[in-house]
């Protein structure tokens, strides 16, 4: 399979997967013949800064978009054009109504549009959407979910006018898979002295609260750290990240019966998302993440992105 990849960027983690694979063919697109370079050094892939040519190429079958979030929409409705499928990066748009028209050309067409939504496969998540789904502990009554990290990517910043969108989305996504569409939501953000933000949101359910966090104040050696805390009826799952423990892909279950380390099977996010793709398109399996899929997460998530800009602590 022959895949553009649009985006030096954030396109790098998903250029390290494709590197992996020996059944797709690779040329990445980008404006900067040096980062071109870097990304050809790396892995060995053909590099473009001709985009048209691209989209006009027959031989393309996968247009992969990691090019800016104000761009997701313009060029997954492009992509379809073409006759091309489409992967596009999170989230799908920047609004509610370029998302939406995206679903519907997606749905009106015969190629297939992915979106990276990479939290639905992570293995870790994977227990935890089991769990809720099979009632194993009961109801689920209190989830938990979140993000400390250092800005580790040179040039950009966590602000409050993006870390709803690029660092809570997917544990949104994970809080929308196991509980719904809340009944309220209240969120409070703040802004670093000079770079970084802290966002903070309460969900409530019926049944059931949530809380979702994400922090880019921390100082470089800290890393990137968080997880979540999955609060039952009769018992806890707890999976952390980041912080020296070798647990990073296990799941610590507490129940009356004591302490169990559930270890989490299979590849990782990225890698696995990936081959979600692949294989929905050798025709093997149905798409999970369709743009209809991720239509409630991302209202949600615009939702949080507004309050916290017009009410910053």
């Amino acid at each position: 399979m022959k895949i553009a990849l649009l985006g030096t960027g954030f396109g790098q983690a998903h250029a390290a997967v494709f590197a992996s694979r020996d059944d797709v063919e690779v040329i990445v697109f980008g404006r900067t013949p040096a980062a071109l370079e870097r990304i050809h050094d790396s892995y060995g892939f053909a590099t473009s800064t001709d985009l048209d040519s691209l989209y006009d190429d027959p031989t393309i079958d996968l247009i992969d978009i990691c090019l800016p979030t104000a761009l997701h929409a313009e060029h997954v409705q492009r992509g379809l054009a073409a006759g091309k499928h489409v992967l596009c990066e999170l989230p799908l748009a920047l609004s509610m109504a370029d998302a939406r028209r995206v679903a519907d050309a997606a749905a009106a067409s015969d190629r297939q549009v992915f979106v990276d939504m990479f939290d639905r496969f992570s293995p870790v998540n994977r227990i935890l959407f089991e769990a809720t789904r099979s009632g194993t502990y009961g109801r689920l009554l209190e989830l938990e979910l979140e993000l400390r990290t250092a800005l580790l990517w040179p040039g950009y910043d966590l602000g409050l006018d993006s870390i709803a969108l690029d660092a809570m989305h997917g544990d949104l996504d994970v809080l929308t898979r196991v509980l719904g569409v809340p009944e309220t939501v209240s969120a409070i953000g703040t802004a670093g002295a000079q770079r970084g933000s802290a966002a903070y949101v309460t969900l409530t359910y019926p049944n059931a609260v949530a809380r979702v966090s994400a922090s880019s104040l921390m100082p470089d050696p800290y890393g990137s750290r968080g997880g979540f805390r999955a609060t039952f009826t009769d018992g806890v799952l707890e999976h952390r990240f980041g912080d020296g423990r070798d647990a990073d892909s296990a799941v610590i279950e507490y129940s009356g019966s004591g302490t169990r380390t559930l270890k989490a099977e299979g590849p990782q996010n990225y890698a696995a998302m990936i081959d979600h793709v692949l294989t929905c398109l050798r025709g093997e399996t149905e798409n999970e993440i369709a743009p209809s899929s991720v239509l409630d997460t991302l209202a949600l998530t615009l939702d949080i992105h507004a309050a916290i800009q017009q009410e910053p602590r």
